[in-house]
């Protein structure tokens, strides 16, 4: 399974870089904002300084809401960097850029699934991945795991190869659960994926370890 940062930070960025387990950023435009970064010009420069952290894709989300508007923005989205991911919203319109974008190569994210009828949509028109937000769907009662099942069910039995970037991640065992199933990709907070690093008996068995060769060496 891939994994992906959910931010515009910068240093979260580098940090998951570091730790050599980044495979790519999905961004949108609150997570923009979170970073104080407004205007055009800003913010196309912004994704060009993740691109330039990172070695996968970055997923750049377009702010219109009409076929003619999205493929404007995408296509200057994509002409950025070749790790350039045109994110866009899954609306009739959208379906329609996210094939347009499709036919000329160039790669898509269809965001805000909410349920596999979209999710079959947005890969029938080509999509390169799929973000169920499995989060949002736990907010409001509703098994979010059970979305991303079913999606993987429908893909594999047509052999669709749009990935299912399981997105809104809020925890650990949201990443760990999403792996059982077979999401291609997870997207989540840098907290996530430090959670994965944690369990008592590791530090209280590190601990010991030092312990131990400081008592036999001192």
């Amino acid at each position: 399974m891939k994994f992906f940062i959910d931010t515009a930070n910068l240093a979260e960025i580098q940090e998951a870089q570091d730790m050599g387990i980044l495979d790519g950023v999905t961004t949108n435009p609150s997570l923009m904002a979170k970073e104080g970064i407004a205007g055009t010009d800003r913010v196309m420069a912004h994704y060009k300084a993740i691109c330039d952290i990172v070695d996968g894709d970055v997923s750049a989300e377009v702010i219109s809401t009409d076929f003619e508007g999205m493929v404007r923005e995408g296509e200057l989205l994509a002409a950025l960097d070749p790790k350039i991911v045109v994110k866009i919203p899954m609306i009739k319109e959208g379906v329609k850029a996210i094939r347009y974008f499709s036919d000329q190569g160039i790669k898509t994210n269809c965001t805000l699934i909410f349920s596999a009828g979209q999710a079959l949509l947005a890969a029938k028109a080509g999509a390169t991945y799929v973000s169920p937000f499995i989060g949002r769907l736990d907010d409001i009662s509703t098994d979010g795991m059970a979305l991303i099942e079913s999606i993987r069910l429908i893909f594999d039995n047509y052999g669709f190869e749009t990935e299912i970037l399981a997105a809104s991640v809020r925890h650990s065992m949201h990443i760990i659960q999403c792996a059982e199933i077979g999401a291609d990709v997870m997207t989540g907070p840098l907290s996530a994926i430090h959670a994965l690093l944690k369990h008592p008996l590791t530090d209280i068995g590190l601990e010991k370890f030092l312990a131990d060769h400081k008592k036999a060496n001192s």
